[in-house]
């Protein structure tokens, strides 16, 4: 397969209602999408970045100038190209996982429809479903909040992600269990927003039956986090943290973390986050498929992700319908608190034309062979 050129293009969606984390607030989610031509056909990408360099390094503009002025190229450079030579060719590139994810995951899209093969059957997966969880923002107030949490109980979401900030912790958690009971999986999300200084505070969370603590620290302290296990009883989970196979390895051995997020944009791609699972399951450690406010695109990718063994707990494969009116693809339909695994070639899910079109911001081909 020989790559022959590559569409950037970057989208805004407008979300269904704000989405507030703890480093800001989302009204619509701009995102890059990659579209691999290739002389057996093509693919497409979606990248994780968001506009700001909030969550991570990465943002969208950064993404698409390290894409055309040196993935791309690298790219253009393997003459008989495959999925696995994807990330070799662009090692030299320090960082920019997110953008090398969009564009891994654009040529392997292609390369599995030309072979008439499915993500998932590629992958591994050995569920035709996935258990659905879904992920609360920070709210005004917490009637709004128990509102919200009621609502996703009654769409039939199997667990409720709380995103948590100093200030808004204890109490949320308080207030979701007493109305809900303890029977609901309840999980929360910090996103780095507290020290190692607040782990007795942290502790004050332990009475609740949480499932997990998410990324409460920043993502380079590791060694805070370890002590955050020997002081809190709730899992510690790590989303930030793990980039790759070699990071995971390292926070489980270091007592870090006893439970792993798995988002594939983070970690580079596809493949590396294969990887972190067979680490982690080679570890006895869990894991969960992340979101990033994903279109039908990444997340036909990631469903078909977590219907991998290891993935034990719910994930943020929410359907199409929790954050947008109308998804850029045919959307994904909550059934009895799951999501059904694409089993068409490729990714499963392909953009509708019109759709695309109508949030398109700006687009751009790039030549790679005539």
């Amino acid at each position: 397969m020989r790559l022959t050129g590559v569409e950037l293009r970057q989208i805004a969606v407008p979300l269904v209602a704000p989405f507030r984390t703890s480093f800001g607030t989302q009204h619509a989610r701009e995102i890059v999408l990659v579209r691999a031509v290739t002389d057996d056909g093509e693919g497409w990408g979606e990248c994780g970045a968001m506009a700001a360099p909030l969550y991570s390094s990465e943002y969208t503009k950064a993404v698409a100038d390290v894409l055309r002025d040196y993935l791309i190229p690298a790219l253009a450079e393997v003459a008989q190209l495959d999925p696995w030579r994807v990330a070799p060719a662009l090692e030299p590139v320090k960082g920019h996982r997110m953008a090398k994810a969009a564009l891994e995951t654009a040529v392997l899209d292609a390369w599995l429809r030309a072979h008439g093969i499915s993500f998932a059957t590629w992958l591994g997966a050995t569920r035709e479903r996935v258990a659905a969880g879904v992920s609360v923002g920070i709210m005004d107030s917490i009637p709004r909040l128990l509102d919200a949490v009621g609502g996703y109980l009654a769409e039939g979401y199997v667990r409720i992600k709380l995103k948590i900030e100093p200030g808004w912790d204890i109490e949320p958690v308080r207030a979701v269990r007493e109305r809900f009971g303890d029977e609901v999986l309840l999980q929360v999300d910090a996103n780095t927003a507290y020290r190692v200084a607040d782990a007795h505070h942290l502790a004050r969370l332990d009475p609740f039956g949480l499932l997990l603590i998410e990324q409460p620290l920043d993502e380079e302290d590791i060694r805070g986090h370890a002590k955050l296990a020997e002081i809190v009883r709730t899992p510690i989970c790590l989303d930030e943290s793990i980039v790759s196979a070699r990071s995971a390895a390292d926070a489980i051995a270091l007592g870090a973390c006893s439970v792993v997020n798995i988002k594939p944009s983070r970690v580079g791609g596809y493949l590396e986050a294969r990887r972190v699972h067979d680490v982690c399951v080679a570890h006895g450690v869990p894991v969960w498929c992340g979101g990033m406010l994903e279109t039908g695109l990444g997340r036909a990718a990631n469903v078909a992700l977590a219907a991998l063994p290891g993935f034990t707990l719910p994930g943020d494969t929410s359907a199409s319908d929790r954050y947008y009116a109308t998804d850029i693809t045919e959307p994904f339909v909550l059934a009895d608190g799951h999501l059904d695994v694409p089993r068409e070639p490729g990714l499963g899910r392909e953009p509708i034309p019109e759709r695309l079109e109508s949030v398109t911001v700006t687009k751009e081909w790039i030549t790679v062979r005539s």
